[in-house]
């Protein structure tokens, strides 16, 4: 059990990944506002904010300079290119969730889900797949964040990305919003009930032993 949980629940750390525009942000923040002990991971990046992205609450928005001096420091759980910007967890951030919060959520791509998985064995890793390829090209286009070409260019990574769906647990289709969060609650109620998750909950059982005479 984790000391620093809201809750006598395990302490998760929850992968969400999938290509852009496939919903994985919403998904993350109807689960964050669902259940408030987790806490969402605010990653370190290179590239500049969107409209009505906020500093700290977002990303922490930084200069190349910053990152490169970040990362000569070891300061990253994980770090990676991608669309030509720079993202990174940094290992505060994981230790800051631990003792203060049940379970922490990423927002991150498959080299970042992969670095994670090599040094915490008790990763739970969802991937987020659209319904077809036209859909997703419509919801990027439909953004109007991106121009045709930064749009060619997502849409040729999305390919990439889904062709490393192995490395995960769990494949969520998102077809329907509110059943793929349905089933991203039900993935999260199940990981908190496995067995080396409450293993010591059952040991300590035992050891007390029966408390009537």
């Amino acid at each position: 059990m984790n000391p620093g949980a809201t809750s006598a629940e395990p302490f998760l750390l929850i992968v969400l990944s999938s290509p852009s525009g496939a919903g994985k942000t919403t998904l993350a923040r109807r689960l964050l506002a669902a259940q408030p002990e987790l806490r969402f991971s605010v990653s370190h990046t290179t590239r500049p904010p969107r409209p009505n992205e906020v500093d700290g609450r977002d990303y922490h928005f930084v200069s190349p300079e910053a990152f490169d001096a970040m990362v000569a420091a070891d300061a990253f759980a994980e770090w990676a290119t991608v669309h030509s910007n720079r993202y990174g967890t940094s290992k505060n951030e994981i230790e800051a969730a631990r003792s203060s919060c049940g379970g922490i959520v990423f927002d991150i791509d498959f080299q970042g889900a992969r670095q994670l998985q090599a040094a915490y064995a008790d990763l739970v890793t969802v991937f987020v797949l659209p319904p077809s390829m036209k859909e997703l090209e419509r919801r990027l286009r439909g953004r109007a964040t991106d121009d045709a070409q930064a749009v060619a260019r997502r849409l040729e990574q999305a390919s990439v990305e889904i062709a490393n769906y192995g490395l995960f647990q769990y494949l969520l289709l998102n077809d329907d919003f509110d059943r793929a969060f349905a089933r991203l609650q039900a993935i999260v109620s199940a990981e908190r009930c496995r067995r080396q998750r409450l293993a010591l909950v059952a040991e300590r059982l035992l050891r007390h032993g029966k408390t009537e005479p």
